[in-house]
């Protein structure tokens, strides 16, 4: 058993290297060429273990940043995730030959599609579309998003008609670059950045929150005032006051209004506030000069074993260290923007940004420019960063919009339209970057349309193919 695994295993090791921190994209056709030819050797007797060994060879690497999360978690995770793929493959098999192709391309599709809405609201880490964002295949995000991607990579990969499909795919390439339906207002805003610095693989429970808040508020008192500058964005939640109450109560507000006053902009910070005895809220706000807290938004999609324990009775009872999340975060309800003085920003804190429809909401309401205060701290290794900017690259290029990520340990960057990268700072290192960038106007047909329409093609796909396999299989036959 164990030497019937090593092939297709080894082949998803392949698809993991083409994700980052490593990012050899093409890798990701090379390893599902090889499960596919794979899996038609082995439709009949083993299809469901060759696409599980698949799977955890590709989830195991590229998921490994949840190990400092919940040790736990991430090997339950791979493990679903792998019967996701296994169940995609044996239900692939249940087809005639000449249609194996096209029905695993459909469900291991679809696998994925679970995968970004559940479980816990969906885990959109390690995909295919994060691995080729440095790849042409991102000039599709604005067309359709992740779902596109992920299609087209599992087509050219198992298609018998590989020159076919790669023809069609760059013919759709083409058409992306040279059509952008959305384009420059006139304005501008000069964006400050400031990263405190410090060391990763942190939590909360085992930090001073104060000398977090202190390294950025050192950096910040080093900048001069600048009348082209338009606001100072801080990451995630390097305000944390959960423990003694609000913001508006705390001796950090009054140092961040002093700061507002000295520089005569907004400061716009991540904050963590008291919600009762069980939770807290995770929010950015816009400090204005006057003290007036002018925008806020909360955050609404948790990152579960991070910011809530699900299952906290029955993990608690099985020694599991819960105590890792000690309160729950209280999702917010508001829309995903911040307006910061005449312009409106569409916001997603962290973990959100790995969803394309919390800054397509932004979007929709009139953002001309994508915000990301993030904190990764609490993680080892630079998988989970590398992997966020790589979702910072799609979202960009989803809406056509510049994107500010901002982190207390890093990655903080500036993303343009395209998905180029500009003044990435370096993970622990203090620093601040400023840029002025366009605000734009406009949506893609991905900000019209959301994943829906695309996964609904794939359930007519899939739907289109069952009765043809009927047909193939007369009743009676065997």
């Amino acid at each position: 058993m164990i030497r019937r695994a090593a092939a297709p295993f080894l082949a998803g090791i392949l698809v993991a290297a083409s994700m980052p921190p490593w990012g050899w994209w093409p890798l990701a056709f090379v390893g599902i060429s090889i499960y596919g030819s794979i899996a038609r050797s082995r439709r009949e007797t083993s299809s469901f273990g060759s696409a599980a060994a698949f799977a955890a060879g590709w989830f195991l690497p590229a998921m490994a940043w949840m190990w400092f999360l919940t040790a736990p978690g991430f090997l339950v995770a791979v493990a679903l995730f792998a019967c996701l793929h296994g169940a995609a493959a044996r239900a692939a098999a249940t087809f005639p030959t000449h249609q194996h192709g096209p029905a695993l391309i459909v469900f291991h599709s679809l696998a994925e599609v679970v995968r970004l809405s559940w479980p816990f609201g969906g885990v959109p880490l390690a995909t295919l579309a994060i691995g080729q964002s440095k790849s042409p295949l991102a000039a599709l995000s604005p067309l359709g998003g992740v779902v596109m991607i992920t299609v087209v990579v599992f087509w050219i990969s198992l298609s018998q008609k590989k020159f076919r499909a790669v023809l069609v795919t760059f013919v759709v390439i083409g058409v992306a670059n040279a059509w952008d339906p959305t384009g420059d207002t006139g304005r501008t805003m000069r964006i400050t950045v400031v990263q405190g610095g410090g060391e990763q693989g942190t939590h909360a429970v085992d930090t001073d929150p104060r000398e977090v808040f202190d390294r950025h508020m050192n950096l910040t008192k080093s900048l001069e005032p600048d009348t082209a500058r338009d606001f100072v964005l801080w990451p995630e939640n390097v305000i944390n006051v959960s423990a003694t109450g609000l913001f508006a109560d705390s001796r950090e507000y009054a140092e961040i209004l002093r700061e507002a006053k000295r520089l005569q902009i907004p400061m716009v910070v991540g904050i963590t506030e008291d919600a009762g005895v069980d939770a807290f809220t995770n929010a950015h706000i816009v400090v204005q000069p006057d003290g007036f807290v002018s925008s806020r938004y909360d955050k609404v999609r948790r990152v579960p074993f991070g910011e809530y324990m699900p299952m906290r009775s029955l993990l608690s009872s099985l020694g599991a260290p819960t105590d890792l999340v000690p309160r729950d975060a209280r999702p917010g309800d508001g829309r995903a923007w911040l307006d910061i003085g005449d312009e409106r920003a569409s916001v997603v804190i962290s973990w959100e940004v790995f969803f394309g429809g919390r800054v397509n909401e932004g979007i929709t309401d009139g953002g001309g420019i994508i915000l990301n205060p993030t904190n990764g701290s609490s993680y080892t290794w630079s998988i989970l960063q590398t992997q966020q900017l790589a979702s910072s690259r799609l979202r960009a290029r989803e809406q056509g919009r510049w994107l500010v990520q901002a982190a207390p340990t890093g990655f903080s960057a500036f993303v343009d339209p395209n998905g180029s990268v500009l003044d990435r700072t370096d993970i622990s290192a203090p620093g601040v970057i400023e840029r002025t960038i366009a605000v734009r106007e406009g949506r893609t047909p991905y900000s019209f349309l959301g994943n829906r329409v695309y996964i609904l093609a794939l359930l007519v796909w899939a739907l289109w193919l069952i009765p043809r396999r009927s047909r193939a299989f007369p009743r009676g036959a065997s």
